[in-house]
């Protein structure tokens, strides 16, 4: 270990460590024997779609906080400042368009994957290419959330490293693969009250000790710790308001708008109004969460000042430093720094148990699903749970791949962010832009992920050519998270800061700071979906599944005559009156209990009445428009 200094557990901290997962553990053992013991694959992947809004918003926030979160922002805030705190500015914009245009979509089309969404809106091959991109994002990145916080508590407790890894891989997917997604969002619940247990207590005691909150406050406004609005608009500073307030937005969207953990819970609530409270729900909780991170960071610098653990070399790096802090806070308080590991791997296994239940929910839905047609109820379930359990042990192999990557595990990390904004823009695409087609979306979502992986390697490679000798100032593990699964750990491609001149040209495309990378790619992806489309011929609005279509083009452009929004594709559709909606509009997005179109017998004893509607429609012609976005009433 050299010179870092060691702390170590007591019995009482192992006993409340071990109480967190034997409550996780036993949470997935009561929905495996209670209710419909997770038969069906309805249970097991949607919760029967009966979750009410409370579970659901906190299960909303667990995924959002992260282990790497819980380390990073105190330490962002004790290094630079509470200037991170604006991303709170973010959180309006980023749960108001979810709340108001991702879940309305998702929910009456009844799906059971966000990318049934995208074979709705495109075609099976842009299906396909959406799901393969989320497992290779989740795939990198399971295995680094779980073996990094492990990692740090090793460093500075000596808490055995891969019993850490082995108990947390484990318990999550016992209980992922017994409870389905109702132990999974109840097993967030009881985590998330661990995490705000552990990070007062850790607030409280720490103030206390330096001399109260006032005592607090006076040392980080003499220390220059309290920023002040910074309106800097360049987009290649790391931290202003804009960069926080604006590019934050899209981060928000990546991950609350169109990410498959988030969309799972909302189609899991009980009606569309429930998974819209959610979303504002969990707003003031996401406030609540980011002033924890900040207090607590405020709280480091009121104890230590300017003379870190970090410099004084008691640590090696800055995620290492705040456990540090928390175990000499709770030196003299045994149980205590157990309480604060037990939030830490809350945040860790949140995060782990919404991975394995969205990849085995992907994998099912879009890749065995429609080319299984005929599996039977029973064993689509059994298959489901085996698909969760291998995730688990995937996990666990990828946490130790981790351990042998070296300086390779910033690069890993950077990929899961860099993939988030080329997934926004894809369902954007589809979603606000009615004359986008097939061809567009594969195209540009490819020359979104191209434009990720050119400024995130160039950065890397352009910063690997600094000299030695320039000082680093930012540590990649330490810096915090504004997401925890979509912007996940982008900031390790920024890791240092250096006295130079101004970068321009390619330069400053490589400098642009993390918190534009989502919006960046998200509009490299529409711009050429877009352009590609026009080229090849742009979908009519008559060939558009309704339903799958958000009327905002429409409404942007309400002052132009109808002739001309005809033209554009976005006459508003949104039908006006229930009874001009029509009951049957497109098969495909009805859906059984189970999420899966309905059978070829069923569509058989429809088919007169098809053919009656397809007679009155010819006999009475109905505006273009009420087939763009009709939102199926058999749905709801």
């Amino acid at each position: 270990m050299g010179d870092v200094v060691q702390m170590h557990f007591s019995t009482p901290d192992y006993v409340i460590f071990a109480l967190l997962l034997v409550a996780s553990t036993c949470i997935g053992l009561f929905y495996a024997l209670s209710g419909g013991r997770q038969r069906t694959t309805q249970e097991f992947l949607l919760a029967d779609r009966s979750m009410s809004c409370l579970p659901v918003s906190l299960s909303l926030l667990a995924t959002f906080q992260s282990a790497v979160a819980i380390l990073g922002v105190p330490s962002e805030i004790y290094t630079y400042g509470t200037q991170y705190w604006f991303l709170g500015v973010s959180y309006f914009l980023g749960l108001l368009v979810p709340a108001h245009v991702f879940i309305p979509v998702f929910y009456r089309l009844r799906l059971t994957s966000a990318y049934e969404y995208l074979e709705l809106r495109f075609n099976k091959t842009v299906r396909i290419m959406g799901t393969v991109t989320f497992i290779f994002q989740m795939v990198i990145y399971m295995g680094v959330v779980l073996y990094a916080p492990a990692l740090a508590l090793n460093a500075v407790t000596g808490f055995d490293l891969w019993g850490a890894v082995l108990a947390m891989g484990l318990v999550c997917t016992l209980y992922t693969t017994l409870g389905g997604l109702k132990a999974v969002i109840w097993t967030d619940v009881f985590q998330t009250i661990v995490m705000f247990a552990g990070q007062l207590a850790v607030i409280i005691v720490g103030a206390h000790q330096a001399g109260g909150m006032g005592e607090v406050w006076r040392k980080a406004i003499n220390g220059s710790r309290i920023a002040s609005l910074d309106l800097n608009p360049d987009p290649t500073e790391r931290h202003t308001f804009w960069t926080l307030g604006m590019g934050g937005v899209f981060l928000m969207l990546a991950l609350y708008g169109v990410n498959q953990a988030q969309v799972q819970r909302y189609l899991s609530s009980r009606t569309e109004r429930e998974a819209v409270m959610s979303c504002y729900v969990v707003f003031p909780c996401q406030q609540v969460v980011l002033c924890l991170g900040c207090l607590m960071g405020l709280v480091m610098f009121a104890r230590y000042g300017e003379d870190s653990p970090l410099d004084k070399g008691y640590v090696k790096t800055n995620d290492q430093m705040v456990l540090y802090f928390v175990m000499d806070v709770f030196r003299d308080l045994p149980g205590l720094p157990g309480l604060f590991v037990a939030c830490l791997f809350s945040g860790a296994l949140s995060t782990i148990s919404s991975a394995f239940n969205s990849l085995a929910t992907v994998t099912m839905e879009d890749l065995i699903k429609p080319y299984c047609p005929t599996m039977t109820e029973a064993k689509a379930t059994l298959l489901s749970k085996g698909l969760a359990f291998a995730y688990g042990l995937v996990c666990l192999a990828m946490a130790y791949t981790a351990s042998h990557m070296g300086s390779v595990l910033q690069a890993a990390l950077s990929i899961f962010g860099m993939v988030g904004g080329p997934l926004l823009g894809l369902f954007c695409l589809g979603m606000f832009f009615p004359w986008a087609n097939s061809t567009g979306a594969i195209v540009g979502l490819v020359a979104g992920l191209v434009m990720a992986f050119w400024i995130g390697i160039g950065h890397f490679v352009s910063r690997m050519a600094v000299p030695t000798t320039l000082p680093p100032i930012i540590n990649g593990t330490a810096m915090p998270l504004p997401s925890n699964m979509t912007t996940a750990v982008m900031t390790t491609l920024i890791t240092l800061i250096t006295a130079k001149p101004k970068p321009t040209g390619v330069q400053a495309l490589y400098n642009l700071s993390y918190l534009w990378y989502s919006a960046h790619n998200s509009t490299t992806v529409v711009i050429v979906g877009l352009i590609v489309s026009l080229l090849t011929g742009p979908m009519k609005e008559k060939d558009l599944t309704p339903g799958t279509v958000y009327p905002v083009l429409g409404n942007l452009l309400f002052f132009l005559p109808e002739c001309y929004r005809e033209i554009l594709c976005c006459v508003t559709p949104l039908p006006q009156k229930p009874k001009a909606i029509d009951t049957h509009p497109y098969q495909m997005a009805r859906k059984e209990s189970n999420g899966v179109s309905h059978p070829k017998e069923e569509e058989k004893t429809e088919e007169t009445e098809r053919e009656k509607d397809e007679d009155e429609e010819t006999a009475t012609p109905q505006p273009s428009c009420r087939l763009a976005h009709t939102l199926q009433e058999t749905a709801l």
